[in-house]
């Protein structure tokens, strides 16, 4: 079986080939142009594309049993181009927002969308809805570096983090299984963390205090409307101020796919610990 995965070089994607790979599967990986394509290892075909423009995929689909996608892209573009490809299965990185099906919140609208244009493109899709990501700990590398306390929004929210490698485990399941069926998947970390908790377990496994500072939600709108558009703070603050999304219950998705427990926040920043200096 051969897979394409787009975006090979994010959270999700390297894991996914690796572990595709493992199964003895062939793997395809979109890249932009201008990525660094020679990560990915010699096993993995290359190709450049652009999500935001389906065509440009036409070239990395030809031959291809499945496609492992993101969402708010291309998306009737990205229907049309694997339904001519002849794809047989595909799974899409949505989002713990999805199930509200609230379209006037931003992130929560793209992930609705992708969803719905994969519905209805008659292609057996898995929806992959994850929590946040444990690898998200890596944006506090400048603080850090910088010696500087890692400030963090929404502290006093428990959230049952992700490590990316069990989103990609049960991507694998899915995409290789020999019936694919469509079929949400809401996934989950094995516990429930507050920030300063994490915090606590990288300082563990750096081997040195990391200093914390909560910010309050005034900080926290400040500092991300600095960094993003103002639709996006607001759904964020719809998400872990209001409440309107529940990531900190613990589900056992991952251990009822895969048949291993997910990996916890501990193991991910052991594994990471040099990535950080």
């Amino acid at each position: 079986m051969r897979i394409l995965v787009t975006g090979a070089t994010g959270h999700v994607g390297p894991e996914l080939i690796s572990l595709v790979l493992e199964r003895g599967h062939s793997v395809r990986a979109l890249v932009r142009d201008g990525s660094n394509q020679h990560d990915l290892g010699e096993d993995v075909e290359t190709f450049a594309g652009d999500l935001r423009d389906a065509e440009t995929l036409r070239p990395a689909l030809v031959g291809v049993d499945g496609v492992f996608l993101l969402s708010g892209y291309d998306d009737d573009g990205l229907v049309r181009e694997m339904r001519a490809a002849n794809v047989s299965r595909a799974a899409l990185l949505s989002s713990s927002a999805a199930p509200t099906g609230d379209l006037s919140n931003a992130v929560a609208a793209y992930h609705i969308r992708s969803e719905r244009a994969m519905e209805q493109s008659g292609i057996p899709v898995a929806f992959l809805r994850p929590n946040s990501f444990m690898s998200n700990a890596l944006r506090w590398l400048p603080q850090i570096r910088s010696g500087s306390a890692i400030r963090e929004p929404f502290a006093d929210v428990a959230i049952a983090t992700n490590d990316p490698r069990d989103v990609a485990a049960v991507a694998t399941v899915a995409l290789l299984a020999d019936d694919p069926e469509s079929r949400a998947y809401r996934i989950t970390g094995p516990e429930a963390l507050r920030a300063a908790e994490r915090v606590a377990i990288l300082s563990e496994a750096l081997g040195r205090h990391l200093p914390f500072e909560p910010l309050s939600n005034d900080d926290a709108r400040r500092e991300m409307s600095a960094n993003m558009p103002s639709e996006y703070v607001d759904a964020f603050f719809d998400f872990f101020v209001e409440g309107s999304i529940d990531e900190t219950t613990v589900l056992p998705t991952v251990a009822e796919v895969t048949g291993r427990p997910p990996r916890t926040f501990q193991e991910w920043a052991q594994e990471h610990a040099s990535e950080f200096g």
